[in-house]
């Protein structure tokens, strides 16, 4: 298709137009050909968005029955937590012959839900008590929260469970990830001064040092900062040995 334009009376050139461009219907029609890539492509488009539809509907579904679940699973938590604040760590770890204990909640029908998730933390806890260090490392490392405590928690007890296993370096790790998780004034100079007094147990008193002037100067009116100002200075005298 062409165009004339007339400017005074005279015509000044021809000007080519894109049909496509300036019909609708040439674009529809364009787009529904037989040889149109929507047409040549519709179905594996088609089946593509069925997949992401089913995906999405999938999703949702199972977070509904995981919220389900974890209602469920709620009641089933609290004769296991008695036992443990009782410190009966066998039946609040293996149940008492009624009620289940914090390893079945885990690692049973209820093990996706939050409240199967938070019996792997009482589980860790409970074997960390108990001397099974392995066992507590393992079962705090299946645990998982976005909490401001209970994550952080989490990290240290794992460290508290290698210094006692003798594995330093790892409970250094663990430590440091203890202090890092979302630092706030109320929990981690506690952390820190775990850290600080890893770095002494492995010899390494310069990041001994650092890790006390960080609790004096970041978190100064901490219960922690005496402690920290006294216990620096000591890692000074066995870094000048």
């Amino acid at each position: 298709m062409a165009k004339k334009i007339i400017k005074e009376g005279a015509v000044v050139k021809e000007r080519k137009t894109t049909p496509l461009l300036e019909d609708p219907n040439a674009l529809l029609d364009r787009l529904t050909a037989k040889d149109s890539l929507l047409v040549r492509y519709r179905n594996p488009l088609l089946i593509a968005l069925g997949l992401v539809v089913a995906a999405i509907a999938a999703l949702v579904g199972y977070r509904f029955y995981l919220n389900s679940q974890d209602n469920d699973a709620q009641p089933y938590l609290f004769p296991a937590v008695n036992y443990f604040e009782a410190d009966s760590l066998q039946k609040a770890l293996q149940g008492d012959g009624t009620n289940d204990g914090f390893t079945t909640l885990a690692d049973g029908e209820y093990g996706a839900t939050k409240t199967g998730n938070l019996a792997n933390f009482y589980a860790g806890v409970a074997y960390l008590k108990d001397g099974k260090f392995d066992d507590a490392i393992q079962r705090l490392k299946d645990f998982s929260s976005s909490d401001l405590l209970l994550q952080a928690r989490a990290y240290a007890l794992i460290g508290d469970a290698y210094l006692e296993k003798k594995a330093v370096k790892e409970a250094i790790e663990y430590y440091q990830k203890a202090a890092n998780y979302k630092p706030n004034k109320h929990f981690t100079p506690t952390y820190l001064m775990k850290l600080a007094i890893a770095y002494e147990a492995d010899k390494n008193y310069t990041a001994a040092i650092g890790t006390y002037d960080e609790i004096v100067e970041k978190y100064f009116d901490s219960p922690e900062a005496p402690n920290a100002r006294k216990y620096k200075s000591r890692a000074e005298g066995l870094a000048g040995n």
